[in-house]
């Protein structure tokens, strides 16, 4: 019996999507475990500025719990905490919390608070401020949010939790105090979270990963 033109056709071609769906697949299963690596290898070095000074020997991100909201932490989301560990001891709390009121929206930050409630670091992770002005909060822009390493609740007193232009202790961005003051808020309440739940944070069972919205 012979094969219209048509049906060869259509048999190569359904030929070729097969033996194309079998390389994807093949490729996908060689790869997926790399590009996994290289993404975990990618947020352990994009986390670990928050850590500036502290010796730890955990995966910054082997150990993740999440806040549910409501909580009273900045913002309304869920907050991530990412604990960090030194032969097996608590060393720091890494925070993902969103600064309300920033110029433009919410800020995304990451917030490194060590064992003794002191910062260690905060990034800048997400935000949609004015190009030239509040974006200079960003760490390859300026140097401004390393001012805050070293502080705590009573380092400043409270008071002191403000830019220098309402009486506080921290600079200011020139042409943005927006921006700063939401920030200098995020960093006190989240350092004021810390000093209440540290024992609830470090004895929560962890997640997997794969469990976390980032």
């Amino acid at each position: 019996m012979s094969v219209s033109p048509e049906l060869k056709s259509g048999l190569t071609l359904a030929l070729i999507a097969g033996v194309c769906t079998a390389l994807v697949a093949a490729t996908w299963q060689l790869t997926a475990g790399r590009i996994a690596d290289n993404q975990q290898a990618w947020l352990e070095q994009s986390l670990a500025p928050a850590l500036s000074g502290l010796f730890y020997d955990s995966g910054v991100t082997e150990s993740i719990i999440t806040i549910p909201a409501p909580h009273d932490l900045p913002g309304n989301a869920d907050a991530i905490v990412y604990r960090v560990y030194a032969e097996a001891e608590p060393v720091a709390a890494l925070f993902v919390v969103n600064a309300r009121n920033g110029y433009a929206g919410p800020i995304r930050l990451l917030i490194g608070i060590n064992t003794d409630g002191v910062v260690t670091g905060v990034l800048v992770l997400q935000h949609h401020e004015t190009p030239g002005l509040g974006d200079r909060v960003e760490s390859g822009k300026s140097d401004w949010l390393l001012q805050f390493n070293g502080h705590s609740l009573t380092d400043p007193e409270p008071a002191g939790w403000a830019i220098k232009r309402d009486g506080g202790t921290f600079d200011q961005l020139t042409g943005a105090s927006v921006t700063p003051r939401a920030i200098i808020k995020a960093i006190r309440k989240t350092l004021e979270y810390f000093a209440a739940h540290a024992d609830e944070i470090f004895a929560a069972p962890a997640e997997s990963p794969e469990e976390v919205e980032p």
